[in-house]
């Protein structure tokens, strides 16, 4: 019995994610100081109830930060793993955050759907146009190249995508309301923009309830897994005991391989990780072989693919 370990280097996204976060924390700050000041100036109700969620935004984002800088900390013996964990209990706080929110956001558009409140337009308008430019700032920082694949910045970019849509939408209601006066189309563009919100959020909760219960990921089909295994290299004769869960952004399995003696363990062991590298992108793999005496016609060197000939010994 053997046992090999692979440990892939720290992720050299966190430094790219952190500044992203950042960035996005100080816009999204900034811009929430300005609704809460152009609130305070017109009297306006709608805008100081957005100021509101953009604080919980700002909340959500710096608390994302956090945990990506906790993400960074090396492994201990106490936990082996580092923190990496820590980044998809905020991928979780932050989705379920916004489900509460968006529940929130349309509870209150129904209750001003009944009972209309005055809105001023222009002042609306005006705010409303800023907060699209900063929400897009935000978002394109959030949600440029790979930094999608990290659960963490992708929860943080839900949250700025809300305002986003919310901003959207505030335009559209406060043109409508200066060009006809009808107020109920403010929560009724609220309600829509909130399902389009919750769809997505939603999804997300999904991902990282997944990952804290250490599932295996989505996309990956252990069954044929064991099947390519088996195919790809013949000394494999059997694979189970398959574990596979997610890591913060690292995938890391567990598994038994039963193989035919090989005469250069080193090398099966080293080909049996390339293949799980190259077809599954698992680089932190933990392979326990075993071995089981060969005595059928596969085990004749002739019968083996080229490239793939080693001496057995029985």
């Amino acid at each position: 019995m053997a046992h090999h370990h692979s440990h892939a280097s720290p992720s050299e996204h966190h430094d790219g994610n952190a500044r992203r976060l950042l960035l996005a924390f100080s816009v999204t700050a900034l811009f929430m100081v300005v609704e809460v000041i152009g609130g305070l100036v017109s009297g306006s109700l709608a805008l100081l109830a957005d100021a509101g969620h953009m604080l919980t935004d700002a909340a959500a984002l710096l608390f994302a930060l956090l945990a990506v800088r906790f993400a960074r900390r090396p492994p201990s013996d106490q936990r082996t793993f580092g923190w990496l964990r820590l980044t998809t209990l905020a991928a979780f706080v932050n989705a379920l955050a916004l489900v509460v929110i968006t529940f929130m956001i349309v509870w209150e558009a129904i209750m001003r759907f009944y009972h209309p409140q005055p809105v001023a337009g222009f002042t609306m308008l005006g705010i409303a146009i800023a907060g699209l430019v900063a929400n897009i700032v935000s978002f394109w920082i959030l949600h440029r190249g790979s930094e999608e694949k990290n659960l963490n910045v992708r929860a943080a970019a839900l949250h700025v995508l809300g305002d986003l849509l919310g901003s959207v939408g505030a335009i559209v209601a406060a043109l409508v309301i200066l060009w006809t006066g009808w107020t109920p189309v403010d929560p009724i563009l609220s309600v829509l923009v909130s399902c389009l919100v919750l769809r997505s959020a939603w999804t997300l909760l999904k991902e990282s309830v997944n990952e804290l219960l250490e599932s295996a990921p989505v996309s990956l089909d252990i069954a044929a897994l064991r099947r390519h295994l088996r195919r790809d290299i013949p000394e494999v004769r059997d694979v189970h005991h398959v574990h596979v869960w997610t890591v913060g952004e690292k995938s890391v399995m567990t598994l038994h391989v039963q193989v035919i003696p090989p005469h250069d363990h080193d090398a099966l062991l080293e080909r049996i990780q390339h293949f799980l590298i190259h077809h599954y992108e698992i680089s932190h793999v933990t392979i326990q072989m075993e071995y089981r005496p060969c005595s059928g016609p596969e085990c004749d060197l002739n019968t083996l693919p080229s490239g793939h000939a080693h001496h057995h010994h029985h």
